[in-house]
């Protein structure tokens, strides 16, 4: 992957979008430009959880603002990410489809541990390098994740269903405040924290730092109110929850450090991290300068200089569940061949890469049962926790896993672009050539791929002298003619054709 001078992500965030452009020496960021604009997604999740219209609305027309200042950055310099509104939202797709139109580049849903990851990768960047055990705590607009690590290696990662918005709306309606909405709220935060609360109490971390903008919300207002000598304090959440208690309403707040767009979201803020603070033995947390979308970029940066999570991620699944990796270097190499001969110049790198996870791991499910095994490993791709992929390559990954082996009758409806079916076809057959785990030479083939059809020419004898691969060729004629497809198998200028 070529280097760029220049680099963005977008952070759609339950509660606040944000675009961040850096300029990119060496292995260093320097950040040039950053947009924010509160366009509160989370506020728009109906009871089914849908995305309501106005939500959509003012998400897109913020979208198109920032496509704006992205025109002209090439696709690989922009990576946008959704979190947890678009995570949870059951029309989180159809919302997708126009979202990309109006930004002008794709849109990934990462999971919540992803995104912890992100974040801590972000916060840890802007710090100087200690062995110390950090605490991250970030309170998003519907989620809140935690993270343990030293230096730049998380080494735990959490996402809770607790954010200011929806917590604010569940709990402090028109925004009103008394004893009991707010010991609800912090009562229910701290049940979600329990959960937690072992691996992450006060013993497990020497600091405590809060990124996003309710942690840097709250600090100013203690520090501000002279409430706090410095970060966040325990004593200083006590001193500002009896002034929330005594406004009763947060519109008749006037706390110094409080801007007008974050008064809607205060008091789900303040009592997310009031029960952390009590949960978890908190005692002081100092801002962190960091958040999601720097830990987006220096992620994007690290996959120029070939330090992709995603290859780290798929080389510890192979140890994890146990994989022949000689076979899977075997399926991988003849899969990329295949795969490069059929689209041809169409043939991205990105598109590769991901055929090349997919042959590295499309065997993990034998660890489950060999019975079905493209099943189970289609399962665990597509539901694991996998650092550095969103979830729409994790599903692309699954569906190609699934379509390896077996019957096609299972990928009906599932196969839909040309990509997809050359990249199904190429690891299909380098699985079937390869089916005696053996470092045998392959013949040699030419693959092409011509409008509506997928040809491959063998050396000439070979299938005779390979009478058991050629039954399996002759049983796969029989799968694709299922799906309503012609495939000739022979050699020379004799072509498979689909």
């Amino acid at each position: 992957m070529q280097q760029q001078p220049t680099l963005a992500a977008v952070d759609l965030g339950s509660n606040s979008f944000r675009l961040q452009i850096a300029r990119v020496e060496n292995d260093q960021l320097y950040m040039l430009d950053g947009l924010r604009e509160p366009v509160r997604l989370a506020a728009g999740l109906t009871q089914d959880k849908r995305l309501d219209r106005e939500a959509q609305q003012r998400a897109l027309a913020c979208l198109q603002r920032f496509g704006e200042r992205l025109r002209g950055l090439p696709r690989e310099a922009v990576r946008a990410v959704g979190t947890n509104s678009l995570r949870v939202a059951k029309n989180a797709a159809e919302f997708l489809r126009p979202a990309e139109a109006a930004l002008g580049f794709p849109i990934e849903v990462i999971a919540g541990r992803e995104e912890a990851r992100l974040i801590y990768l972000g916060v840890a960047q802007g710090l100087p390098h200690s062995d110390d055990r950090r605490m991250v705590m970030d309170i998003g607009g519907g989620s809140t994740e935690f993270i343990i690590g030293s230096s730049l290696e998380p080494r735990k990662l959490e996402s809770l269903y607790m954010g200011c918005v929806s917590y604010s709306l569940r709990y402090f309606p028109g925004g009103e405040l008394s004893k009991s909405n707010l010991k609800q709220a912090e009562l229910a935060a701290r049940n979600e924290l329990q959960t937690i609360a072992v691996e992450f109490s006060r013993g497990n971390w020497n600091v405590a730092l809060g990124s996003s903008g309710s942690a840097r919300m709250l600090c100013d207002i203690v520090e501000m109110s002279g409430y706090s000598g410095g970060g966040i304090t325990r004593d200083g959440l006590e001193q500002l929850r009896a002034q929330l208690l005594k406004a009763g309403n947060v519109r008749r707040l006037d706390l110094p450090g409080l801007k007008p767009d974050r008064v809607p979201v205060l008091p789900g803020g303040f009592a997310i991290m009031y029960a952390a603070f009590c949960e978890l033995g908190i005692e002081q947390m100092q801002p962190a300068l960091g958040a999601l979308r720097e830990g987006v970029l220096y992620d994007l940066l690290g996959r120029f200089h070939r330090h992709d999570m995603r290859d780290a991620t798929a080389q510890q699944f192979m140890r994890r569940y146990h994989v022949d990796t000689r076979q899977a270097a075997r399926v991988a190499r003849m899969a990329d061949q295949l795969a490069g001969q059929f689209l041809g110049g169409q043939a991205d790198e990105e598109t590769l890469q991901l055929l090349r996870w997919v042959a590295s791991l499309h065997e993990i499910g034998i660890s489950v049962a060999h019975s079905g095994y493209h099943k189970h490993t289609a399962y665990i791709l597509k539901n694991a926790d996998m650092p550095g992929f969103s979830k729409k390559e994790q599903e692309r990954l699954s569906l190609l896993a699934l379509a390896h082996r077996g019957s096609l009758d299972k990928m009906r409806g599932l196969l839909h672009s040309p990509q997809d079916i050359s990249l199904a076809m190429a690891l299909r057959l380098a699985a079937l050539f390869y089916r005696n785990r053996s470092n045998i030479a392959p013949p040699a083939m030419q693959a092409r791929f011509s409008g509506a059809k997928f040809q491959l020419a063998l050396d000439p004898g070979w299938l005779a002298q390979n009478p058991l691969t050629e039954t399996a060729l002759q049983e796969e004629i029989k799968q694709w003619k299922e799906l309503g497809v012609n495939l000739q198998v022979g050699e020379r200028e004799t072509q498979i054709v689909f």
